[in-house]
């Protein structure tokens, strides 16, 4: 895959990431951690406007490699939040269980394909 098309692909997985927190956003409420200080919906909408800035960023030649070494730091920060679902969801049916427990480890792939973009 070219460079410029892995850039495109991973700016629009944030941007669509970073537009969910805003149009379904208990979901995210529900996964953020409680020793965060505040309401769990004022840290959805941050990391939703966190995403969309961070993908708008990527998705542009001149803010590109700023853009996604900031994509690997947003993969690495929401990681507690994705642990925390794994552990909530144990009782959830089989397919949404699976859902959130993979989730967790796909934050190391995700960190490796930012930091390949911010190189190339």
């Amino acid at each position: 895959m070219s460079a410029d098309r892995s850039a495109r692909l991973l700016s629009g997985l944030l941007l669509g990431a970073g537009a969910a927190h805003f149009a379904l956003p208990r979901p995210f409420d529900a996964i953020v951690p409680r020793s965060l200080p505040g309401r769990p919906r004022t840290w959805t909408q941050l990391s939703g406007l966190a995403e969309l800035a961070v993908g708008a960023a990527v998705a542009h030649p001149r803010t590109r490699r700023a853009g996604a070494l900031a994509a690997a730091a947003l993969f690495t920060a929401v990681l507690p939040a994705n642990v925390r679902m794994a552990r909530d969801w144990r009782t959830r049916p089989a397919p949404l269980r699976a859902a959130a427990v993979a989730r967790v480890p796909l934050q190391l792939p995700l960190v490796l394909w930012a930091l390949r973009v911010a190189r190339n």
